[in-house]
């Protein structure tokens, strides 16, 4: 009785062991390098978050910030329930503190042998597509994102297989957002039989183990998009504006070192200027950062706007939409007409290495 247990027990062991080299191959890797590390991104620093300012200047924009806290009344409307004013201050604390602890390194792509920030690019702006599609909510779509940036951070991935990161991604995102996730067959299909149904669910696996289950503690720009557009009576206009824009950093590498909430305010914020508003004590109350903050970001996505045939990516169709207020096609209008006045603007968005 114990020897047949045993063979058992063997005959489990060996067959964990295949899948998970099965896995380690799906993504390129093989037992070899997973032991030495060397199937990993190395890097001898880890860049700060943008942006880096002075001592100096980062004392005086939070003298002024405090300046207008301190004197700003903040009506809370007990009887909305959606913002919890309770708990709210509480809420946004912690996940400002957990925005660091889910930021990819913004340079992962030198440790990649195959990929280029165009590649990513169009794998994001495909996923969009994907989101689309099933009509997932937003957070899915960021949540999903978030995950091919952290691991391509730690894992280096051919080209062959980029695809399978992108909708493994969303998957595992799905199943955690939504309430009725689509099934790994639909994923199945909507990459058009080019990967398997095991491979979606081995990549699922190797993918959570990388991350080390590390998903729910990423939040989106659109929590604080809903605080900071209390300061204008959550405008219709200025919202779905602002959400086009926040997207559109989605496809920016360059946005990868930004904190979620400043991607927000710089979205909340070009919103504003591009709909002829101003950015008063509300707005710097509710997002806590300045204009002087969020000037660089303004001229990052306006050159981002700007690109060549920029208006094809499907980030554009999806809002060039009636639903959408044809958001996409006011925004890259105006970013033409004033895209010579943010040149100095983006020029201090380029850091010190």
């Amino acid at each position: 009785m114990d020897v047949e247990e045993n063979i058992q027990d063997d005959g489990e062991e060996a067959a964990l062991r295949i899948n998970e080299e099965e896995v380690e191959t799906m993504i390129g890797v093989d037992d070899s390098a997973s032991e030495t590390g060397d199937d990993e991104v190395q890097f001898e620093k880890q860049p700060r978050i943008w942006p880096e300012v002075s001592t100096e200047l980062a004392t005086r924009y939070n003298k002024e910030i405090q300046s207008i806290r301190s004197r700003f009344d903040d009506e809370v409307d007990m009887y909305d329930t959606t913002m919890v004013s309770e708990y709210a201050e509480e809420i946004f604390d912690y996940m400002c503190d957990l925005e660091e602890e889910v930021m990819p390194n913004p340079d992962y792509m030198k440790g990649q042998a195959e990929l280029s920030w165009g590649m990513r690019q169009t794998l994001v702006d495909w996923l969009l597509q994907v989101h689309l599609r099933y009509h997932m909510v937003p957070e899915t779509l960021w949540i999903a994102v978030n995950i091919v940036d952290r691991f391509l951070t730690k894992r280096v991935v051919s080209l062959m297989k980029l695809q399978l990161v992108g909708v493994t991604a969303m998957f595992i995102a799905a199943k955690y957002e939504e309430i009725i996730a689509p099934s790994v067959d639909e994923f199945v299909f909507v990459t058009e039989k080019g990967y398997t149904k095991d491979e979606i669910l081995k990549g699922e696996r190797i993918m959570l183990q990388t991350l080390e289950f590390h998903i729910s503690h990423y939040c989106s720009p659109y929590n604080w998009m809903r605080k900071i557009s209390k300061a204008d009576d959550y405008d219709i206009q200025t919202r779905t504006l602002s959400k086009f824009l926040t997207e559109v950093t989605l496809l920016d590498y360059r946005f990868l070192r930004v904190k979620p909430s400043l991607v927000a305010a710089v979205g909340m914020y070009t919103a504003r200027r591009m709909l002829g508003g101003d950015w008063n004590e509300a707005f710097i109350y509710h997002s806590a950062y300045t204009e002087e903050h969020l000037l660089p970001g303004h001229g990052f996505l306006v050159s981002k706007l700007t690109e060549e045939n920029f208006h094809r990516q499907y980030v554009c169709k999806k809002y060039a939409n009636k639903k959408f207020l044809k958001a996409s096609v006011f925004a890259i209008e105006w970013a033409k007409g004033h895209v010579n006045d943010s040149d100095a603007a983006i020029e201090p968005m380029v850091l010190a290495e």
